[in-house]
């Protein structure tokens, strides 16, 4: 008989301790938002979506370096004496062209190593973390402002460049090699190199 009403009590005794902790609940301010309406407010130097500023960006691959899952692809171009490409924000004066930039955000872990090499602080995290596609492909995310037709000329231009810097190159070592070759000769048949050859001795 006394089981029979301990087992009772017990049962109402762990009603009450799991009712007291949503009593307890029921009357304290909710802390749910209404998402995506209300967004939460992310934490300092939180890690998102990578985004890249081409205006700065001087094509020195030390993000591409640092990322350790490859998922950034760059592609640069040497620019000819003729070109401007100006400056970046910090003063720096940009030699390269680049061609491009792409991320595959899908491959991305987030560990921000890319953004600290940066010698310009072109690339960064954003706080941009609802970006989630049906398409994988729609994860690559390309950063170059450049068009097309834009690289195709600039790529023409580079090759005939140094074509030209590689014939002239070839050129310039004919004419050293040649005078080298001339100098010898005119040594070899000088009359004091002709009497010491004939001189015997006695």
């Amino acid at each position: 008989m006394r089981k029979y009403f301990r087992d009772i009590f017990q049962s109402i005794w762990t009603v009450l301790i799991g009712m007291k902790v949503t009593l307890g609940h029921l009357f304290v301010p909710a802390v749910t938002i209404q998402y995506p309406d209300v967004k939460p407010k992310l934490p300092e130097r939180a890690r998102n979506r990578l985004y890249v500023n081409m205006d700065d960006c001087i094509g020195c691959l030390q993000c591409k370096m640092a990322c350790p899952v490859d998922c950034i692809e760059i592609e640069t171009v040497k620019s000819l004496p003729t070109d401007n490409l100006g400056t970046t924000s910090t003063g720096q004066k940009k030699k390269l062209w680049v061609t491009e930039f792409d991320i595959d955000i899908a491959k991305c872990c987030y560990c921000g190593l890319c953004v600290f090499p940066c010698p310009t602080e072109c690339i960064k995290m954003t706080e941009v973390y609802e970006f989630s596609e049906f398409d994988r492909k729609s994860l690559m995310y390309n950063f170059v402002t450049l068009t097309q037709s834009e690289i195709g000329k600039i790529k023409l231009k580079a090759a005939e460049f140094e074509k030209e810097q590689a014939a002239k190159k070839a050129a310039a070592t004919q004419v050293a090699a040649a005078s080298k070759a001339s100098g010898t000769s005119a040594s070899s048949s000088s009359p004091e190199s002709t009497v010491k050859k004939s001189q015997k001795p006695s």
